[in-house]
């Protein structure tokens, strides 16, 4: 005899799990280490036996790619190589054990999703920085060096200069993010948690006398998950601009730079050029390249330094910044008040 189907007993749906929904959207929003199941298998894939069998396989992969450089007689792009293969290991075991995916798509789509600010911001930066490294461009010692470097040694030195600007970055921005925690209060978390899943559940816990301010402090792991963000937006920006002075590099060279001024200038018998644009040559791009890379870091040192540009280098996430403040700070005093623990996690940094 076939069971009678199960009716839904009267009465309204219960209501949405307010610590839930956050959790949800935390993942939706790049915060994936705000999520307690997901920061527990973070904790669990930086510890020393998950992360040596993998250093490991990526010294050895990254060693073959160097013995292959010997056999293609490109001994100059070991170092290159190496240090590629290594960056390219160390970002895969980031992106899978260690939950970067998340972060990273939406830091991206967040730079590309808001070009329209970019477009000011690059009008005050790229004037002034593009007379100053003109003069660079148009000396002939600045050709001579980059002509002379081999590609593996000219992509080297491009990943020193991009590693020079991130570190300098990792050491600011936490600044960031202590000036964002700092300023948090009631008003602070209203307007933080406006239109989102913690919205209602904020302001029924501001009228009922709870402080979610108090737990505003960032610590542990989710401190570097906003400096995570807040890097890859920042270098994302780095790198458009970049594209740009390389860019113009290409076309303002092409246009001015004769061959014979470039045979002269890298004081060489001749230049690569391709047929049909005779002053397009190698030697063109590899100036470009070093160029761009070098204004790259010019720009990440002015503009987290200089007052002038600061404020719109960090415009297009400050608002998101405070956001995560704020719906974290709702986040863990619902969690405490449900029973669940209202301690995010250690107080310590994760050891890189």
């Amino acid at each position: 005899m076939a069971s009678l189907p199960t009716r839904k007993p009267p009465g309204p749906d219960p209501a949405p799990d307010p610590v839930r929904q956050a959790e949800r959207w935390f993942l939706s929003h790049g915060l994936t280490y705000f999520v307690p199941s997901v920061r527990a298998s973070v904790r669990e894939g930086l510890t020393p036996r998950r992360m040596l069998p993998t250093a490991v396989v990526i010294l050895v992969v990254a060693g073959a790619a160097g013995y292959g450089a010997v056999l293609l007689d490109q001994e100059s792009s070991i170092p290159a190589i190496i240090a590629s293969s290594v960056g390219i290991g160390a970002l895969s075991y980031a992106f899978t054990a260690l939950h970067a995916r998340g972060i990273v798509l939406w830091a991206l789509g967040r730079t590309f999703g808001s070009l329209k600010l970019l477009v000011p911001m690059a009008s005050r930066a790229l004037p002034l920085l593009l007379v100053f490294v003109t003069f660079l461009f148009i000396n002939a010692e600045v050709w001579q060096m980059t002509s002379a470097l081999a590609p593996g040694l000219l992509w080297l030195t491009v990943l020193l200069l991009l590693s020079l600007a991130v570190m300098f970055l990792i050491v600011r921005l936490p600044e960031e993010v202590d000036r964002v925690d700092d300023a948090v209060d009631a008003p602070f978390i209203l307007r933080a948690t406006k239109d989102t899943p913690l919205a209602a559940p904020a302001r029924a816990l501001i009228d009922a006398g709870a402080t979610p301010s108090s737990r505003a402090t960032v610590r542990g792991y989710d401190r570097w998950n906003l400096i995570l963000v807040l890097l890859v937006v920042q270098v994302g920006q780095v790198v458009l601009l970049a594209v740009a002075v390389f860019g113009f590099f290409l076309v303002f060279g092409a246009l001015v730079m004769t061959e014979g001024v470039q045979e002269s200038w890298t004081a060489q018998p001749g230049v690569d050029t391709l047929p049909f644009l005779p002053n397009a040559s190698v030697e063109l791009l590899k100036v470009s390249l070093f160029l761009a890379a070098f204004s790259g870091l010019y720009f990440t040192v002015s503009a987290v330094t200089d007052d002038t540009y600061r404020s719109q280098f960090f415009a297009s996430v400050t608002e998101e910044l405070e956001r995560a403040v704020g719906m974290r700070a709702v986040y863990l005093t619902l969690r405490e008040a449900s029973g669940g623990p209202g301690s995010p996690g250690p107080s310590h940094p994760p050891s890189a």
